[in-house]
């Protein structure tokens, strides 16, 4: 919470001196809980011409009797009754006749260079095409088995039923040709073997003989490539992207590496594309790649990229078992646990028997016996004859069984049990492990899949030359011909902005280099007060003086970057057991709480430090801190606090406490100066937005929404956040604008957009008349759902606000989970890549490779570290507010310098950056209670945490689900960027 402080705060030169109410850059004091639609404020006729410039000033925490002078309502008759002149007006609707904007130019600021692109330019065909239905029965869901009898019909009748045609298969119900079939429809009988189909079905007997199949083809439509070609040049006045067109095209090329690879979504892998690594728990790598086509400036374009996935190995299951549970599984009998961990790893998972010699069924595991091996029998004839699993191998197979205190494997179905005992199967290579890693092997697959970017961009063309594109049978009967190299792009190296930081510091400002730069010599530019601090030591390899010394050395260097930083805590040290995690933080908090509630006082943060693997303990102390206590907290890893020459991270621990208790580490110059188009000449604020999914597997959990917006403008450096859970899978954020009927049947509205808009309002006197939202986590077939309810639920709460208050949208979508990758040109020349390899910070490309006429472009922001780095990608779905290209890059990159965290530029804008770390950070308040008891709600959740409503689904469901609630987030814990 900033105040008026001593001595440091003196306004900038340049900058007009004007009103900064106390509470600036915070969040309000109490939550909004909504107003009844239509209240009677208005603008009043005038107004101030130019809006107050900040005064930069020490941060200070806010006494509790001040900020209690405004309540929420009379803050929104406030808002209502502001009077600002040259108001702009958004009267535009959101329909489906609207096209996404299209480019506005190619940006031309920075230097111009020219970097290559993992994109290889793809010829349009000139053919006929023809789609088909298929219709295979009886009915199979995995596309394998269809892919399987799809080839024998084509290997069986492609010269004489299908007049030579070679046909291209989706694996489900679509069947692609160049050109006609002589019929309009036919029905074909295949019969496969047991091994064309892929065996072990789906979890039965295993197989064994034949298995028959009626195929029915029949003419569905012609695909036309008109369209196509019209969209790629330009000139098609059509809303939507001809997908069918690009979809057949993708069928097409995806056909052959489908049959010689192990597919995977549009990912292919083969255990010899590369060399496997060991992941532990019997897991693996795999080496593979991905293939996409896409439409772009330059035409068509096959997008390759290189990939490591996790999969089972196959191992006999006893073998697995071993490593799952990191023991000798015959030395004792298994506890519950272990009964658990190991279903839930074998679940699903395809195995051979190994028994019956070259009999070699395949069966899937449905589960585990609850009896061990020994104890069971099965019924042998009608007059209920039974006869033990252990008896039967011996006398059927002469097969011992060793493991007699292991579970059954159980497979078939629950109307015919099968038994088999796990040191009898091998689990089948090539299966794809879709559950959560553990964090070694989510580290050890990030090992693997890290490369140096010439080495990715060798694997990347070494693919396209291995995949022969210009011999694929596919691509040929269709006329598609790829090219072999590495699209060259026109490129530009956009400047690094100057940031300013206190004047007290040697360094007032800084210019960074090569997206980087330190706290030598300067000062935070609002340092904050922490007067009243404690710390808990959970870590049994740290002794207490070795903790002790490590909090002098952080509050020191808490003071050195600018804060007020009191040198002791107020209470001993107290040393704890991770697992007594809520009793200490209980008893600390109360203790501190003893000595500083008379004097009107609170503890202001808590330093924790932790073991370096301390599972669940992170977790759970954020969750008690910022929802049960409402004490800001910092956690340090043991490795830290032990390591000598720790300055570099005291300085960024500094830098997080900071924005932690309510300062700012730095703004930018052109801010204070007045000098950011599209931002300083009106009251802007900007918004972030993320949506963060469970993982597979947990489809219990809730997805939960972050939304984070601006509170410092012109400085847009300070950002309050709001989170809140909702249905499972839902990418739709459900509580941007929510309506609710009081009890005298009048409108209450709230939501996420309205809280924040009036906390923007109560830290800068100033109505938002431009709103810049920044979406991330959306893929480009939720584009326009998710436009049309966000957008609309923005406009709803601005007008809930004040009838006919209509801010200008940019709304923005930002992506980095797409596979183009952007190399040096040349990797020798020294001048145009970072000590990592990668490109510099600042590259933008909105040429050749990006959308064929949307306003889109590609910006890597940040410098390398390890690895090839990945450009976030920015496309524009709504711009009211008129920006440029030069415009838009450039207010992007300068703002992926203004990350509080470090003194690095980062990959991503920073509001969508918060939103992320806020979801994450939600995610850990749900831990404390996986059960379905409870309430359950579809309205207001708490203060600070939204009410409840990844992968995930666009579509707005009309009734969602319950959701339990977040827990709500304490006051003084919303007033701050907590989450950094």
């Amino acid at each position: 919470m900033a105040g008026r402080g001593s001595g440091q705060g003196r306004p900038q030169p340049g900058a007009e001196r004007g009103p900064t109410p106390q509470s600036r850059g915070s969040i309000p004091r109490r939550q909004f809980h909504g107003s009844r639609r239509g209240s009677s404020g208005r603008f009043s006729p005038a107004g101030p011409s130019q809006p107050p410039a900040p005064e930069l000033h020490q941060a200070m925490p806010m006494a509790p009797s001040q900020g209690s002078a405004f309540s929420i309502p009379s803050h929104e008759q406030q808002f209502q009754q502001l009077s600002i002149h040259g108001e702009a007006s958004s009267s535009h609707g959101i329909s489906k006749s609207m096209r996404f904007p299209q480019r506005p130019g190619i940006g031309i600021t920075g230097s111009k260079c020219v970097v290559k692109a993992n994109h290889f330019f793809a010829e349009l065909p000139n053919k006929d095409l023809h789609q088909y239905d298929v219709s295979i029965t009886p009915e199979v869901k995995r596309r394998e088995v269809n892919r399987a009898v799809m080839r024998q019909l084509v290997n069986l009748y492609r010269m004489s039923q299908l007049g030579g045609r070679l046909p291209a298969y989706d694996g489900q119900k679509s069947l692609f040709t160049a050109g006609p079939l002589p019929f309009s429809s036919k029905s074909f009988d295949i019969v496969l073997n047991e091994e064309e189909d892929g065996g072990g079905g789906g979890g039965g007997g295993g197989g064994g003989g034949q298995r028959a199949f009626k195929v029915v083809i029949k003419f569905a439509a012609r695909v036309n490539l008109h369209h196509l070609e019209l969209f790629l040049a330009g000139r098609l006045t059509e809303t939507a992207t001809p997908q069918d067109a690009i979809r057949v095209l993708d069928i097409v090329l995806r056909e052959l590496p489908s049959a010689r690879y192990l597919p995977v979504g549009r990912y292919f892998y083969s255990p010899d594309l590369g060399r496997r690594h060991s992941l532990g728990e019997g897991l693996e790598t795999f080496r593979g790649f991905y293939q996409s086509i896409r439409p772009t400036q330059m035409g068509l374009s096959l997008n390759i990229d290189m990939s490591s996935s996790a999969f089972i190995e196959p191992l006999p299951v006893i073998d697995f078992v071993t490593q799952l549970l990191n023991k000798d599984v015959s030395a004792r009998p298994l506890s519950d646990a272990d009964r658990v961990k190991i279903k839930k790893a074998l679940r699903g998972v395809k195995i051979e028997v190994t028994h019956r010699g070259n009999m070699r069924r395949k069966y899937r595991i449905a589960g585990l016996t609850t009896q061990a091996t020994r104890e069971l029998t099965f019924p042998v004839d009608d007059r209920g004859t039974r006869k033990s699993v252990v008896q039967y191998f011996q006398e059927t197979y002469g097969f011992n069984i060793q493991h007699t205190t292991l579970p059954c494997l159980q497979v078939g179905n629950q109307k015919r049990q099968n038994y088999l005992p796990m040191e009898v199967c091998k689990i089948i290579e090539g299966q794809k492990y879709y559950k959560k890693l553990n964090e070694k092997q989510i580290s050890a697959l990030l090992n693997v899949t890290c490369q140096h970017p010439q080495d990715r961009e060798r694997d990347i063309i070494q693919t396209v030359h291995h995949n022969a594109y210009h011999n694929d049978q596919y691509a040929r009967e269709f006329g598609i011909r790829i090219s072999p190299s590495l699209a060259l792009v026109d490129a530009r190296i956009l400047p690094a902005p100057r940031l300013k930081y206190h004047d007290t510091g040697r360094e007032r400002d800084v210019l960074p280099r090569v997206g980087q730069w330190n706290m030598m010599n300067k000062k935070v530019i609002n340092g904050g007060r922490v007067s009243y601090w404690a710390c808990i030591n959970f870590s049994r390899n740290v002794r207490n003086g070795v903790a002790h010394r490590f909090c002098q050395e952080l509050a020191q260097m808490c003071q050195i970057s600018g804060m007020d930083f009191a040198p002791d805590p107020i209470l001993p040290l107290l040393s704890s057991q991770p697992e007594q995690v809520e009793r200490a933080l209980n008893e600390r908090y109360s203790d501190a709480m003893k000595m500083l509630k008379p004097q009107g006082k609170e503890l202001e943060l808590l330093i924790a430090i932790l073991p370096d693997n301390n599972g669940p303990l992170y977790g759970e102390l954020k969750r008690i801190c910022e929802t049960d206590l409402g004490l800001i907290s910092q956690c340090c890893l043991t490795k830290h606090v032990c390591k000598t020459g720790k300055q570099q991270y005291l300085a960024n621990v500094a830098l997080k406490i900071n924005v932690k208790v309510g300062g700012r580490n730095t703004v930018l110059v052109d801010a204070l100066m007045r000098r950011m188009p599209l931002v300083s000449d009106l009251p802007t604020i900007i918004f972030g937005a993320d949506v963060t999914h469970p993982h597979p597997g947990e489809e219990s959990s809730p997805s939960i929404a972050a939304v984070v917006a601006s509170q410092d403008w012109p400085e847009v450096t300070k950002y309050a956040v709001l989170v809140g859970a909702q249905s499972h899978g839902q990418e739709l954020i459900q509580d941007l604008f929510t309506e609710q009927k009081d009890l005298r049947g009048g409108t209450i509205t709230g939501g996420m957009i309205k809280e924040l808009l009036l906390s923007f309002y109560q830290a800068t006197n100033q109505k938002p008349l431009r709103i810049i939202f920044y979406r991330d986590g959306v893929s480009e077939g939720q584009f326009f759902q998710v436009l049309v309810h966000e957008v609309q639920a923005i406009r709803k709460a601005c007008e809930s606000l004040e009838p006919n208050y209509q801010p200008l949208i940019t709304f923005v979508v930002v992506q980095k989970r797409h596979h183009t990758r952007l190399f040096a040109n040349n990797h020798a020349d020294h001048r145009s890549i970072d000590r990592s390899g990668n490109i510099l910070p600042g590259t933008v490309v909105d040429t050749k490779i990006c959308h064929p006429t949307e306003f889109d472009f590609y910006l890597c922001s940040h410098a390398g570290v390890k690895g090839t780095s990945r450009p976030a990608h920015y496309h524009v779905l709504l711009d009211e507010n008129g920006f440029t290209a030069d415009q838009l890059q450039s207010l992007t990159n300068n703002l992926c310098y203004t990350y509080a965290r470090c003194t690095r530029s980062v990959s991503i804008v920073p509001p969508a950056y918060y939103a992320h770390l806020a979801a994450f950070r939600a995610r850990f308040y749900l831990l404390a209670d996986t059960s379905d008891n409870g309430s359950t709600t579809n309205g207001a959740s708490g203060r600070g945490a939204r009410s409840p409503r990844g992968h995930g689904t666009a579509a707005a469901p009309a009734s969602p689900a319950p959701v339990k609630p977040l827990p709500a987030l304490k006051e003084n814990v919303k007033k701050v960027m907590f989450f950094c």
